[in-house]
């Protein structure tokens, strides 16, 4: 099998929250896949695990030093074809878009698209490939759009609900368009316009390599562990207002939120105002390295997520994947990714997003049966192992990108009218 020489677009790599991406770029050139990664965006140095940190140095990033080669780059793109030039203008600058910080990331993906797409000539890139629907898709869409280089993308969660402006049109000129969860496809599939068979489902790999059981003593002060970014549509208010109604019913436990983000202030506020410093430690954000430390010590997972008013919502969490592969019991709300992974009953138990009161009453159920609660983490995690195999869902991805270059045409003269 011949691989396309690839470019992959981001937003910031390595980023220590998106280490399933950073696990496909190491198995995809592994296997073969030769794979340059573009930054939109400077770099970041904290929170990095050292594999991370080993890698970063190898990236190509345009940031802030880019803006003086804009100007440059138009003016390349303006002799070379100012038709196409000009009806690029009228599509990504003078869209509506949702927020000011949407609005932004896209404008300045569309300029280093101008940029990239010289880049790509020079290096003799084959295929443009973005893990996200949004900013990263839409550079890749303007550097195809300059260069008739074949571009794809994926569409996960955030990125894609609720849609950006232009979502369509990436989704109508992209050779495929891949996404990790069963229930995006029919939703993708919208924006298609009939040709929906460009929409392809691969779930990621899991995200570690430590996959040592945690005990689950189940023994009090219970052991109870959340982790991920401080998002609004993460639902860690919900656990904190469940959390309160425990403490009020006298379970012994002791919750752990770990990560960052700006909504953690909120989040220890409504500690402090809930009463519950005894009971919850903030520890900050924890290196992947790390994280299975959190998952041997503890009794139960809580991922509870919402579908925020904007739209906003998770896809499947890698958290839940990596509480599974050390068989810990969890808990999660019936979105319906999750749900493709949590099963009620069968892998974990689930509850509708946004009660605290059903979530007290699913911890107290997975607690106080030990058997029943590791039996369930059993079963998640022969499903992870089975569905999210890293090396043969990193080989189809492969066989994809082989399948879509190779079965379409460049799309070179295929600009987005407005």
């Amino acid at each position: 099998m011949t691989f396309p020489k690839t470019a992959y677009i981001l937003l910031w790599f390595p980023k220590p929250s998106e280490t399933f991406i950073f696990r496909e770029v190491v198995n995809l050139s592994r296997m073969g896949l030769p794979l340059k990664v573009f930054a939109l965006y400077g770099e970041l140095t904290s929170k990095l695990s050292p594999e991370m940190a080993a890698m970063s140095s190898q990236v190509t990033r345009l940031g802030i030093p880019y803006l003086k080669r804009v100007v440059s780059d138009l003016a390349y793109w303006w002799r070379r074809d100012r038709a196409k030039v000009t009806r690029l203008f009228r599509t990504i600058p003078v869209r509506r878009w949702r927020s000011l910080e949407v609005g932004g990331e896209n404008i300045w993906a569309f300029f280093c698209g101008f940029h990239l797409a010289r880049l790509f000539e020079e290096q003799g890139i084959e295929h443009i490939h973005s893990p996200w629907a949004n900013g990263p898709a839409t550079a890749a869409w303007v550097a195809s759009t300059l260069t008739g280089i074949p571009f794809s993308f994926d569409g996960r969660a955030v990125d894609i609900y609720p849609p950006d402006g232009a979502l369509k049109e990436k989704i109508r000129d992209s050779v495929l368009v891949r996404t990790n969860t069963k229930c995006n496809v029919d939703y993708l599939s919208r924006f298609t316009n009939g040709d929906s068979a460009k929409i392809r489902m691969v779930y990621n790999g899991y995200p570690l390599t430590d996959f040592s059981q945690a005990p689950v003593r189940m023994k009090p002060p219970l052991r109870i562990l959340s982790l991920g970014r401080f998002a609004r549509f993460k639902g860690y208010d919900v656990l904190l207002q469940a959390a309160r109604i425990l403490e009020d019913q006298g379970l012994d436990f002791h919750l752990t939120m770990a990560g960052d983000g700006l909504g953690g202030i909120e989040l220890k506020w409504l500690r402090w105002r809930l009463g519950l410093a005894h009971r919850v430690t903030f520890p900050g954000y924890v290196t992947h390295d790390r994280v299975s430390e959190l998952f041997r010590s503890s009794d139960v997972f809580v991922m509870p997520s919402i579908i925020h008013s904007t739209g906003e919502r998770d896809g499947i969490p890698n958290v839940v994947m990596e509480a599974l592969l050390h068989q810990v019991p969890v808990i999660a709300t019936n979105l319906p990714a999750v749900t493709e992974v949590i099963r009620d009953g069968d892998t974990g138990l689930v509850v509708p997003p946004g009660n605290p009161e059903a979530l007290a009453e699913a911890i107290r159920r997975m607690t106080a049966d030990r058997e029943a609660a590791v039996e369930m983490a059993r079963r998640g995690n022969v499903l992870i192992l089975d569905q999210f195999d890293p090396e043969r869902n990193h080989r189809r991805i492969l066989e994809l990108y082989e399948e879509a270059i190779h079965g379409h045409q460049h799309i070179g003269e295929r600009v987005p009218q407005r």
